[in-house]
């Protein structure tokens, strides 16, 4: 059950996010699947940038991956080499996809 919008969107059951607005996805990194938020929002937004040198796409992942996930420093390394690697398996299909659900939920 979702509020009516008045005081935002959240489930009148347990006062969380309503299962239906949850944008995670789930990567492995460092050998565990880890979830991240909006990551294929992420890995659109950075797709448009036109960028095609690795380390500048990997700086613009994380950047954004940041705004919404806490990344560990330790772990920095192994972050960017997951979320390069997902950036690099998108497909045509992947981004259609991605902006469709992107214009639904705007």
């Amino acid at each position: 059950m979702v509020s009516d919008g008045k005081d935002g969107s959240y489930c009148t059951i347990c006062g969380g996010i309503p299962p239906d607005q949850i944008k995670i996805k789930k990567i492995v990194i460092d050998g565990k699947e880890t979830g991240i938020d909006r990551l294929d929002w992420i890995l659109l937004d950075v797709y448009s940038l036109g960028i095609q040198n690795d380390s500048a796409i990997t700086d613009e992942l994380v950047k954004r991956v940041r705004k919404f996930n806490y990344i560990p420093t330790k772990k920095m390394a192994e972050y960017r080499a997951a979320l390069l690697r997902e950036y690099k398996m998108l497909r045509p299909d992947d981004i259609a996809r991605i902006r469709e659900e992107t214009t639904r939920v705007a």
